[in-house]
């Protein structure tokens, strides 16, 4: 959600700044310019009319005949209907007013890359050699298949295409991968663990800009609650509609859930094996700054996410998005992507974004710098740390052997309780 007055006191920068992210949003930005002055006159308008109201009710003439006292009842009864019709209509403008902002992308902060699509986004930083192996390597899902871990086929007869069914070792390997993301995230950087419902009311989901926009994505059951698509969902409107003391700030939350997505229109590898599913787990990191710290909090974040992958030894780059290829709710975001040496390409396995006061405004979080402050609104900031079922595809691909066996890194071998993972018998 967006500050109105600030769009409609900068017009034309809104324009320049939407422009490079989303098209020409002119015809928009003049519509809800149109609408905000509408509402400007229909509130000044009420107030004159009540205050005219108040002063006729304090006039009334105790003294006059029937007569008069009866004409003047009809004066205040009309004046009361006109307030009430003007409450009426203001209240139809602000919906409108609301419905326009819902779908407004945040903008983009100035240091973002402008650009239409992926094409012009810019790799900052980059960690490890790209690994290519000396024999002919498998995909994930062969080879998960292949070593009996993975069962395509048992998930397809359980839910239909798009679901992953995790099968011994394998099914060790991703709860061990989400374990050891959570006692880093805890233990080395600080957050609080959190274990959500996975099922949010419809005002969280608008909280952090999943709806109205991406309603068509989302899985619904039918008292109307959602299915996460994130725990960030989830993690961030544990603070919505809360005004917190500065002092309780930066708060920085890590949880571990499913992740439930309708993806429509991908075809191909986009949907084989564990690259694209309707359910898939994730660790989530979020932080809740003061709005002075939320650039560095952004860096840091995206520090631990890519701590995780430096601690699984797998080669990533960091990729800053630029204006065309933000999400929604984003005014700066990195992509991680790891290297997958079997598919020979780079595949995004964390999106860490700062959104500013974007959510916040919408989840309505604020915070008081200090006693007596003004109120404000908290910025968020949230990323992957890291997605588990692309963390295992990365592992399965970049630590498999000549032999058909996975070596397990040495980080994951207290959970795992086995060095290699080799074909078992179902």
């Amino acid at each position: 959600m967006h500050d109105l007055k600030w769009i409609t006191d900068n017009l034309d920068e809104a324009r320049r700044r939407f422009a490079t992210r989303a098209g020409d949003l002119s015809a928009t930005l003049d519509e809800l310019a149109a609408l905000a002055n509408e509402r400007r006159r229909l509130i000044g308008e009420h107030n004159t009319k009540r205050h005219q109201q108040n002063q006729l009710s304090a006039a009334f003439p105790r003294g006059a005949s029937p007569d008069e006292q009866a004409a003047f009842k009809e004066s205040v009864k009309a004046l009361k209907g006109e307030v009430a019709e003007l409450e009426t209509a203001t209240a139809e403008v602000e919906k409108k007013v609301e419905a326009v902002l819902m779908y407004l992308p945040n903008l983009p902060q100035e240091s973002v890359p402008v650009g239409k699509s992926e094409e012009h986004n810019v790799v900052v930083r980059t960690w490890g050699e790209p690994t290519t192996h000396a024999f002919d390597a498998l995909e994930h899902d062969a080879l998960g298949e292949r070593l009996n871990i993975l069962d395509f086929e048992a998930a397809a007869r359980l839910s239909g295409g798009g679901f992953a069914l995790y099968r011994g070792l394998g099914a060790r390997l991703e709860r061990a991968v989400a374990s050891f993301f959570l006692e880093q995230h805890v233990e080395r950087h600080g957050y609080e663990e959190v274990l959500t419902p996975f099922v949010v009311r419809e005002e969280c989901m608008v909280g952090t800009s999943q709806l109205p926009k991406f309603r068509e994505e989302a899985y619904v059951t039918q008292d109307n609650l959602f299915l996460i698509p994130t725990a960030e969902v989830s993690i961030t409107n544990i603070y919505r509609e809360q005004l917190l003391d500065g002092a309780q700030l930066p708060i920085k939350m890590t949880g571990w859930s499913p992740c439930f997505r309708r993806e429509a229109g991908s075809h191909g590898r986009e949907v084989r094996g564990l690259t694209r599913v309707h359910q898939f787990q994730k660790v989530e990191l979020v932080q809740i700054v003061a709005a002075e710290d939320s650039l560095r909090a952004h860096e840091e974040l995206t520090g631990h996410a890519e701590q995780m992958l430096k601690l699984l030894g797998l080669p990533f780059r960091t990729v800053e998005l630029c204006t065309g290829d933000l999400g929604f709710g984003a005014s700066k975001c990195y992509d991680l992507e790891v290297w997958l040496p079997a598919q020979k390409r780079w595949r995004e396995i964390s999106s860490c974004s700062n959104f500013l006061d974007f959510q916040a405004r919408r989840a309505d979080i604020r915070y008081r710098a200090e006693p007596g402050a003004k109120p404000r609104f908290a910025h968020t900031i949230n990323g992957s740390g890291l997605a588990v079922g692309r963390t295992v595809m990365a592992i399965l691909e970049q630590y498999q052997t000549a032999e058909g066996d996975v070596i397990v890194p040495e980080v994951l071998r207290p959970f795992m309780k086995v060095d290699r993972i080799t074909e078992a018998a179902r």
